[in-house]
């Protein structure tokens, strides 16, 4: 087998662990993080153009994750000085704004290598734009991909974690297009009894439900 063709944690899997220096400080993932939903996410390179559209966004969207009780956690392929002097920079653009979420320390790869965050088609040195959602319980629960050249839709990762979070609440899936107050979907039926329960008027497998902004808010939304 390849030595590049290893075993990357997949949906479902217990997050990795590991120890790691951040510009917060030293952590242990993801016992640290335990309690909290955790959007980890990794970039190619300090000092890019496009990883440092996506930090500012993500920072000034902090408050909305952590309503949601999630913590954001970055990673780029280099030192912790070099990480440091990013976060400066970013701070003193005219548009800049203070990061307040740690950036890893993984001058060795080897937290972007134990992630699959190395991909060695795209490149042997730096990390793709990996974003791994992960829950309470420290289970992956999201994987998301992009190529160097592309920023990430942090909308569309707010939106990920407040479905799943949604959907471990009440129950439910969400249809293509989902948005908060939209309806969400009522489970399949996985057995002949609770099939013929459903409307005869209608397709058994699919059947809507209501559910509203403010249900919604009560649930989730941290106060």
């Amino acid at each position: 087998m390849d030595d590049n063709c290893k075993k990357f944690p997949l949906i479902g899997d217990t997050a990795p662990d590991f120890y790691a220096s951040t510009t917060n400080g030293p952590i242990n993932f993801p016992q640290d993080f335990k309690g909290n939903w955790v959007v980890f996410f990794s970039h190619p390179s300090d000092f890019t153009p496009v990883c440092t559209t996506e930090f500012i966004k993500f920072q000034q969207d902090i408050n909305e994750f952590k309503k949601m009780n999630t913590k954001l956690l970055g990673l780029s392929v280099g030192a912790l000085s070099s990480h440091l002097a990013w976060l400066d920079a970013i701070e003193k653009m005219p548009n800049g704004i203070k990061i307040d979420f740690p950036l890893i320390d993984d001058l060795d790869k080897s937290i972007a290598t134990k992630y699959g965050m190395i991909q060695p088609h795209a490149s042997d040195t730096s990390a793709v734009r990996a974003v791994f959602i992960i829950d309470t319980k420290s289970v992956i629960r999201t994987i998301l991909y992009y190529p160097a050249i592309l920023g990430r839709n942090i909308d569309e990762i707010k939106r990920i974690v407040l479905a799943l979070q949604v959907s471990e609440k009440f129950k439910v899936a969400m249809p293509v297009n989902w948005e908060p107050g939209a309806d969400v979907l009522n489970f399949a039926p996985n057995n002949a009894k609770d099939m013929r329960k459903r409307n005869k008027n209608s397709i058994w497998f699919i059947k809507y439900k209501k559910l509203t902004k403010r249900d919604i808010n009560e649930k989730i939304y941290k106060k």
